[in-house]
């Protein structure tokens, strides 16, 4: 592969427009050798979530996507939300921007967030000198919208790698700051409409998997398809916007430039601004609020691929029941290993380059702990196993 082709390598995939398509091979293609995998995660993020500080927790997970996107003015990378941390792909160009980023945001998230944030630059070379790979297939939700599913090992290697201390990147000298251009978190808590949100992860038990795997992930996105919009948990209609003290807390302290209370008062004038027009079914130059929550309805992440399964489904308690019997089955014949965790609302962390455009991405987890809760006890079945998980590949 050839230097510019190397640099263009996620937006030239081919797309596919069906979830299912996670489980096709063809699909996939492998990243780069001269790539790197960012990668970075909420040390002790349990203890967090049980203090109640899940704005916070996810806060500072979107924060690395968006640090490191705007560092490199590039909103097309290979990425991944994981709740309590991400994962970004970074071209060989990009990587010494992409470190400063991860250093920087390291220091917010402890100085603004007072959470301890670990990071690291882990080449895709040295995955591949371990034996494992880094697929990457591009999950297309709008024609404006793309997502990263990541297959083959190398995400959950490099995750495992950096919280050994290994590929480390320490954090930036006290009161650097990221760019955070866009993040926000302008939504109330997106009740249940159907029974539970319900955050599920599920890995395959090991490299013997294979089929079996590919086989439980068709059948858990079938069941979950039967649900109203997949089980997104969004109405079509989009989310209802709501600006809690949390979300004004969090969203103020990734605005670099004014004192804490003019950032609270212009975030304050801008949300009572776009709710003032939303009642009275008003738009604002190119601005139409109505259209701009169905955008946002569109453009959720409620399910990924990163070297396993993650959704976090509104669904009913029957068809729960469902996917929860076909897991432990699966988990009972050594096929995958898994965690979930039900809750009765989700939470939405955005990143918006302008609500002028199609572009906006937008993160669900659960609201009372989400993916880090499914992942703890995801850990507590690996540990009570014999089996040793490995990246799934289609």
């Amino acid at each position: 592969m050839d230097q510019h082709s190397s640099e263009t390598f996620f937006n030239t995939l081919p797309v596919f427009t069906e979830f299912e398509g996670v489980a096709d091979s063809g699909n996939y293609r492998a990243l780069p050798a001269d790539w790197a995998l960012a990668t970075a995660d909420i040390v002790d993020s349990t203890g967090a979530i049980e203090d109640g500080r899940y704005k916070a927790v996810n806060m500072a997970g979107a924060s690395v996507i968006s640090a490191i996107l705007n560092a490199l003015g590039k909103h097309d990378l290979p990425f991944v939300f994981g709740g309590d941390g991400a994962l970004v792909a970074v071209p060989p160009s990009a990587a010494e921007k992409a470190r400063q980023a991860l250093a920087a945001v390291q220091n917010w998230v402890a100085e603004e967030l007072q959470l301890t944030l670990r990071a690291a630059l882990v080449p895709v070379a040295d995955v591949l000198a371990a034996g494992l790979e880094v697929r990457v297939a591009r999950f297309q939700v709008t024609p404006h919208v793309s997502y990263a599913m990541f297959a083959g090992g190398g995400s959950s290697w490099a995750e495992a790698r950096m919280k050994e201390g290994l590929f480390a990147v320490e954090p930036a000298p006290p009161g650097a700051v990221p760019d955070l251009s866009g993040l926000s978190c302008r939504w109330n808590p997106i009740r249940s409409r159907h029974g539970d949100i319900v955050s599920i992860i599920a890995v395959p038990a090991g490299p013997q998997s294979g089929d079996a795997f590919q086989a439980l992930i068709a059948d858990i996105v079938a069941l979950s398809a039967g649900e109203e919009r997949g089980g997104h948990p969004v109405a079509a209609e989009g989310p209802q916007f709501g600006l809690s003290a949390a979300g004004v807390s969090a969203e103020t302290k990734t605005v670099q430039k004014g004192t804490r209370f003019r950032k609270r008062l212009v975030i304050l004038l801008q949300y009572l601004l776009t709710v003032g027009l939303t009642r009275l079914g008003m738009t604002l130059g190119r601005f139409d609020p109505k259209e701009y929550r169905r955008d946002v309805a569109r453009n959720t992440d409620f399910r990924k691929f990163d070297d396993g399964l993650k959704m976090t489904i509104d669904i009913d308690p029957e068809r729960l029941r469902q996917i929860e019997t076909r897991l432990e089955r699966a988990a009972a014949a050594g096929i995958c290993r898994f965690g979930l965790h039900r809750q009765d609302s989700a939470l939405m962390t955005c990143i918006v380059p302008t609500p002028l455009s199609h572009d906006h991405m937008h993160f669900i987890d659960g609201a009372a702990g989400g993916y880090a809760v499914a992942a703890s006890r995801l850990k507590k079945q690996l540990l009570g196993s014999s089996a040793t998980p490995s990246g799934f590949t289609p």
